[in-house]
């Protein structure tokens, strides 16, 4: 059982780390071709991947149906979602970016409660086709971006003639070097940011994809745990708005502190977590993670606006998230092989305890 639950959390996490690892190229293709191709092209690599996963029953081929190609779509059609606020807000960008965000919690929160109707009523092939509906919706959503500042690239004239003189190498390297550029790592500000956050995200989505586990056998709630996810995207999506309007108010680079201080609430409230001696302990947990979460997820784009500026923000967004691939990725399924040994533990000792 727990080696068949660690290969299940793997096409999830798989999913999830595509998101992140194919940012810095869905950063290239942001600048070159812009939001709108992008978005577009992303949900139907998505809407593909989530159509094939329902007629296969293998796991194997789902690691690349789900994990692989939805992840990969999503990615395409998350982050110009991101960049194109930057093209309208300035002043209220943080606003803008929380009212979106936190539009995201309107469909999360209702979203399992209906997959697990539909789960049961039609089955997991037919859920697959359902969710793929979804994103084919998500295409036609994608072509209203219409991006009005310049792309961050040069021109596509320039340099011609230079490049005219060269040999094929040099021109491959020149070219390499002006897709893959590196210039938001000269900022030492945002190499401190972004490489803290990504050693900071290994245990980020542990919560969210054990804690109803946890809950049901640490406290043997099985009738209740649907209570976890909806504390969680209910304040989430409040804590965005908050968030959002408060990282206005707040000027410059000042804002990295205010996700400083909500991740490092985060981490505090995950270590309270297994103190809970019941389980509306573990609810009132939830009402501060989900908070805080939403303060730390919406603050990211307008600090990589603030640090970049809205030129390269797409690239500075865009080599965040690759650097969170990887500790994203192995966060969950590090946690689904310890998990089990954990709660087992904390249920023994608080027996004891009785």
């Amino acid at each position: 059982m727990l080696q068949e639950g660690l290969c299940l959390a793997w096409v999830g996490s798989l999913a999830m780390g595509m998101i992140f690892f194919c940012s810095p190229i869905v950063s290239i293709f942001t600048d070159r071709i812009g939001c709108r191709t992008t978005a577009a092209s992303g949900a139907a690599i998505a809407f593909i991947g989530l159509l094939s996963s329902s007629f296969t029953k293998s796991l194997e081929v789902r690691y690349f149906t789900y994990g692989i190609l939805f992840g990969c779509g999503s990615s395409f059609a998350f982050q110009p979602s991101l960049v194109i606020l930057g093209h309208y807000f300035k002043r209220r960008l943080g606003l803008a970016n929380g009212i979106v965000a936190g539009g995201s919690c309107l469909i999360s929160v209702p979203l399992p409660f209906f997959l697990k109707m539909v789960g049961k009523a039609i089955g997991l092939a037919h859920t697959f086709q359902v969710l793929s509906a979804l994103m084919l919706i998500q295409i036609f959503l994608s072509l209203t971006y219409r991006p009005i500042l310049p792309p961050s690239c040069d021109s596509q004239h320039d340099g011609q003639d230079k490049l005219g003189s060269r040999s094929m190498r040099q021109q491959c390297w020149s070219q390499t070097r002006k897709y893959f550029s590196l210039r938001v790592f000269r900022r030492k500000t945002y190499r401190i940011w972004a490489f803290g956050i990504a050693t900071a995200v290994l245990g980020y989505l542990v919560p969210y994809m054990n804690l109803v586990k946890y809950v049901e056998k640490q406290f043997q709630e099985t009738k209740k745990d649907w209570i976890i996810p909806v504390c969680l995207g209910a304040m989430s999506g409040l804590g965005r708005l908050v968030s959002g309007r408060i990282g206005d108010c707040i000027p410059g680079l000042k804002k990295i502190y205010l996700q400083v201080v909500s991740f490092v609430l985060l981490g505090i409230l995950c270590m309270l977590i297994p103190q809970c001696r019941g389980f509306e302990g573990v609810i009132v947990i939830c009402l501060f993670l989900g908070l805080c979460d939403g303060c730390f997820t919406t603050i990211m784009a307008p600090i990589a606006f603030e640090l970049v500026g809205p030129m390269q923000a797409s690239q500075a967004i865009g080599y965040l998230m690759g650097l969170m691939a990887v500790p994203m990725t192995a966060g969950t399924p590090i946690a689904a092989s310890t998990l089990p040994k954990l709660a087992l533990e904390q249920r023994n000792a608080c027996i004891s305890n009785r």
